[in-house]
């Protein structure tokens, strides 16, 4: 908790197209190395710079999340956008999140391959003045530290690099990634009600 009692909460806002691994140990490490009391995996239900036709359904990807993280006390999955306006930027769900909890102090989670492309970000400034960053590191994107505003703070997090890109695609080429999952989503996504929502070959030797 800060000084005044409020409750430090991660906000790591992303499609979440599924969760895998490297969603969870970042924030694992940024709960038990960076002194954020929570992370709420935020679960965006239209990303202004992705196109509607790459989304998993938004219920499916909030479910797989809430699965992701249920063993854990200090993750929370998050539909708080579902219910705004929409597209959904960030510079509004920040604004509308200190509005609906007063007694937390949020932290917005971005990589750094974000951050350096922020001034294209909707209402960038307003984000940066209002709010606490956490910037986490991607390879290939530096970000000098020097540089940045009180409000930004760089963390030394381990990289991993998977991307849901690389799920979506290897689940369709029948690949078992297993272990690129968190067990209860992996065990989800084969079951037959999740299989029918999106195209995914039989893994070689099954059926």
């Amino acid at each position: 908790m800060t000084n005044n009692g409020k409750v430090k909460t991660g906000i790591f806002s992303g499609s979440f197209n599924p969760i895998h691994i490297g969603h969870l140990a970042l924030s694992n490490y940024l709960c038990e190395y960076e002194g954020l009391d929570e992370v709420w995996f935020m679960v965006s239900p239209q990303n202004p710079l992705k196109t509607q036709a790459e989304l998993w359904s938004e219920e499916l990807r909030l479910h797989l999340v809430q699965l992701a993280i249920e063993d854990y006390p200090q993750f929370r999955a998050s539909d708080f956008e579902f219910h705004l306006p929409r597209p959904s930027y960030s510079v509004h769900t920040l604004e509308k999140l200190r509005e609906a909890y007063p007694e937390r102090e949020f932290y917005f989670i971005i990589g750094s391959d974000n951050w350096n492309h922020f001034n294209r970000w909707y209402q960038w400034e307003r984000i940066v003045n209002e709010n606490r960053l956490i910037v986490y590191p991607r390879p290939g994107y530096p970000v000098d530290e020097t540089t940045l505003p009180p409000t930004v703070r760089l963390v030394q997090s381990p990289v991993f690099e998977i991307s849901s890109t690389f799920i979506r695609e290897s689940l369709k080429a029948g690949k078992d990634i297993r272990y690129f999952l968190h067990p209860n989503v992996w065990k989800a996504i084969q079951s037959t009600e999740i299989r029918s929502l999106f195209p995914v070959n039989q893994p070689a030797g099954e059926g």
